[in-house]
């Protein structure tokens, strides 16, 4: 696949994903061209050995893919790691001979060492760094073949969340002439940005990597969102072998269209090299135009309007595709995201894959992105301590200059919750203003901060003071108390903080629940109860939480009483593979999420489009009203609205109506102390509060603004199973082999209603050759059938599978799901050609 503008331009990005062949365990002497890898398994790649589940050392530990011994724990979902091999055989035609070749990983997990017919170009332990190799003067072009071998080696534990494993980015083979723009090279920026006039600033580095020097004429042509141009600027310097020559030039626009996250409008800037008249390179970089802005009284800033940053951390992983980098993957998640009223991401906490950036750039979410998730100091034993003094320039300069063009990037983040700085330790200071020198010289335009646990200890250290925007994690009481007056002049005392740094919330609420679990029982007085934590679940009624964190509705209340914080980035959108907090084995997967890890909302997805969004929603929780047994005892029900009114009905009956928020319950929560006992408190609400007895029926909630019907919705008790509904989210993907179309599984009753209790074993089978079977998964964290298998069991009435398009093959593919004592059920899927 080729990414260029056309046959006749130099530049030729070619993706080389498909064709590797892959082992696992150790392979010596698979270095070396003249190997025998025909034994080994062929397949393309993104790819991600650790979701297929590698077998344990101890199969009595096993269950299912998850090992209960395995050296990941916990925090790595009990999946194992260890070493890995890829190789690709190729050949390069003689028309390339004399260009400059490349290879450019956008991540390999971790410990890569790559080598090209037997020479090894390099070594790059940290697994979420992009780097790339020149292979000009060891390639073979013509009929002789080329051999690409990269091993890796997951050392476990190395990561507190689940790291995936292997060639689990894109991998692209890159060809130009000899003067060419360096990787990375060109950074654009805007100076100026108003809509009556824009200044592009755009510095590009060309590289000379032939023999003799050579004038270079560089020509930037900037074009619209529709392709028009609007402005140009040409230059001509000499250029030197094996050196790189900056052009520095600044185009102004009279009139501009901004970027923002309501509105992200982006802008094209085409260079141009040409040496003798002859055009030897060329690359399309998008951008946006806009300026934005931290304060220390008022909050952020963009284009002059303020904009409150309502934000999710989120880490790599996609549920049951494991760490597979994904277009459609990324997509999907922004587009659940936005519509609960998202306008913000935080890549926790580590860089990226390119292409969720320009997602983010073309949907419109403003991104922290992070390096670092420790410094000097490990958090396991494998993590990046070791790797520290070596690769944490090369590495933050990488992410900076490979990020630094997108405008959704609104700040770097040098660390999270680094220990010398959440330890107060006297390091902190110094190796943070080392880190944040990097960033200002690489990308000047842009604030850096860290994510900061524990604050008043970080501030002490000296790692806070070195940042331009203070990021604070779960300290929502921290807000007002450190800014009594924000208007004021700073006064920083005994090392704290009082309003010296613009401030954020960098992770906030860390809030658990599971979908669909409620823990409601019957005491012995037949009073109605909840158990916050019933079998190795959490109740979604939020009523405990671990001792850290804090309910998303404090949270909430304590942002909206500190207008001078920018934001938050809240723990987290989806829920993700290992942390299983509050719990252990068996479970292998997180609590926090606001959608579980199929991206089926939970109630709490609600709490925050009531309070992100502007489109009139009410939300009643419990969504399930099929409770027997419960009959005439009161249900605790909870209404989410952003409406004025809700007026809430059984079977047609009023149940009075409430004013938000002037009707607003407070909740009580139960907090473990870090003595093993445990507080219960009474903690603000944003939600308006019934109990009603229970009698099966149709529960009603309808929302009023301005004495006007805006919103409604209704929850039915269902009856036993009657049926499956297989409901894609896209009929149709394009044959490249890498779209996805997610398929919603529901257990219905004969009325169509979801059975909330229905746990029925699904078998999924694929007819058709143009895709094939990616993943499947139901959101229960306790689950351990494999998410590379073809059956799963529903989880509270729904599941999940994801279809994955095949290379060059197009046509209808049917996919049949069948569970013992229901119809089978089919959904056709069309592949068709990109």
């Amino acid at each position: 696949m080729s990414l260029g503008r056309g046959a006749d331009e130099p530049r030729e990005t070619t993706s080389f994903d498909r064709a590797w062949k892959f082992h696992l365990g150790e392979a010596i002497g698979a270095d070396q061209s003249l190997f025998d890898d025909a034994t080994w398994r062929a397949l393309d790649i993104p790819h991600d050995w650790m979701i297929e589940g590698v077998p344990g050392a101890n199969p009595a530990t096993m269950d299912g893919p998850f090992d209960k011994n395995s050296p990941a724990g916990a925090g790595g979902g009990y999946l194992d790691g260890g070493i890995g091999w890829y190789r690709k055989t190729f050949t390069l035609p003689a028309s390339s001979k004399g260009k400059h070749v490349a290879i450019l990983f956008d991540g390999a997990y971790m410990n890569s060492q790559v080598w090209l017919n037997g020479k090894l170009l390099g070594n790059r332990p940290y697994g979420f760094s992009s780097f790339y190799y020149d292979l000009t003067s060891n390639a073979h072009f013509g009929d002789e073949k080329n051999v690409l071998a990269v091993r890796l080696d997951v050392e476990q534990p190395c990561c507190r969340w689940y790291s995936g494993a292997g060639l689990y980015r894109d991998v692209w083979l890159i060809t130009t002439e000899p003067i060419h723009v360096a990787q990375w090279g060109t950074y654009i920026t805007t100076p100026k940005a108003t809509t009556t006039g824009a200044d592009v600033r755009i510095q590009t580095k060309v590289r000379n990597d032939g023999s003799a020097p050579g004038e270079a004429v560089l020509t930037v042509r900037l074009l619209d969102a529709d392709g028009k141009e609007v402005g140009h600027q040409k230059a001509t310097k000499s250029v030197t072998p094996g050196e790189d020559t900056l052009f520095d030039q600044t185009i102004s626009l009279s009139t501009a269209k901004l970027w923002s996250p309501d509105s992200p409008i982006l802008y094209h800037a085409i260079v141009e090299v040409r040496v003798n008249g002859i055009l030897t390179d060329t690359t399309t970089t998008p951008f946006g135009i806009r300026s934005f802005i931290f304060t220390k009284d008022k909050g952020f800033f963009l284009n002059g309007q303020h904009v409150q940053i309502k934000g999710v951390c989120d880490h790599a992983d996609l549920g049951c595709l494991g760490s597979v980098a994904s277009y459609r993957g990324y997509e999907r998640q922004l587009q659940i995201l936005k519509s609960m009223g998202c306008n913000a991401l935080r890549t926790s906490h580590n860089p990226p894959a390119p292409e969720l950036l320009d997602l983010c750039d073309q949907m419109g979410f403003l991104v922290m992105d992070e390096a670092f998730d420790e410094w000097k100091v490990n958090h396991h034993k494998y993590g990046y301590a070791e790797s520290f003094d070596q690769w944490s320039e090369p590495d933050l300069v990488t992410l900076i200059n490979r990020d630094r063009n997108h405008p959704s990037v609104i700040l770097w983040s040098i660390g999270n919750e680094i220990p010398e700085g959440h330890h107060g330790k006297p390091e902190a200071g110094p190796l943070a203003t080392r880190l944040v020198a990097i960033c200002h010289r690489e990308d000047p335009t842009r604030p850096v901060t860290s994510a900061c646990a524990s604050p008043v200890r970080v501030w002490k250290s000296g790692l806070a003071p070195a940042l331009d925007v203070f990021g604070v994690n779960y300290s929502p009481f921290y807000y007002e108390k450190n800014n009594p007056s924000p208007t004021a002049p700073p006064n920083p005392k005994d090392g704290d903080y009082d309003g010296h740094l613009p401030m954020f919330g960098s992770e906030t609420s860390s809030q658990v629940d599971s979908r669909g679990e409620y823990g409601l029982k019957l005491d012995d007085q037949g009073n109605v109860q909840i158990d916050p934590k019933p079998n190795f679940q959490v109740s979604s009624y939020d009523t405990w939480h671990p001792g850290w964190a804090y309910s998303a509705e404090t949270d909430l209340l304590n942002l909206k009483n500190a207008p001078w914080m920018a934001g938050e980035f809240v723990w987290t959108g989806f829920d993700y593979i290992g942390e299983p907090t509050p719990y252990e084995w068996p479970s292998r997967s997180s609590y926090f999420g606001m959608l579980d890890l199929c991206g089926f909302p939970k109630d709490r997805f609600y709490i925050y489009k009531s309070q992100w969004s502007d489109e009139p929603m009410v939300h009643i929780l419990p969504m399930s009203w099929t409770w027997p047994g419960f009959e005439g005892k009161a249900i605790p029900v909870r209404v989410f609205t952003n409406a004025d009114s809700v007026e809430l009905f059984l079977n047609g009956t009023s149940l009075g109506s409430k004013n938000y928020p002037a009707d607003c319950a407070d909740q009580t929560l139960i907090i473990d102390n870090k003595d093993k006992t445990q507080s219960t408190i009474k903690s603000p609400g944003i939600h308006l509060a019934w109990d009603v007895p229970y009698a099966p029926g149709v529960l009603k909630a309808i929302a009023k603004k301005d004495g006007k019907v805006v919103a409604t919705e209704e929850v039915h008790t269902a009856g036993a199973p009657a049926s499956i509904t297989l409901t894609p989210d896209r009929t149709k993907v394009v044959a490249n082999g890498q779209d996805l179309s997610f398929i919603k599984v529901a257990i219905l009753d004969k009325d169509g209603n979801v059975c909330p209790n229905a746990d029925n074993e699904i078998e999924f089978s694929v007819n058709g050759s143009a895709a094939s079977l990616a993943g499947v998964d139901n959101g229960d964290a306790t689950n351990h059938e494999s998410f590379q298998g073809t059956q799963h069991k529903a989880f509270h009435g729904l599941a999940l599978a994801v279809l994955r398009s095949h290379y060059d093959t197009t046509g209808d593919v049917t996919v049949t799901a069948s569970s013992t004592g229901l119809p089978s059920v089919m959904t056709t899927i069309q592949v068709v050609a990109p």
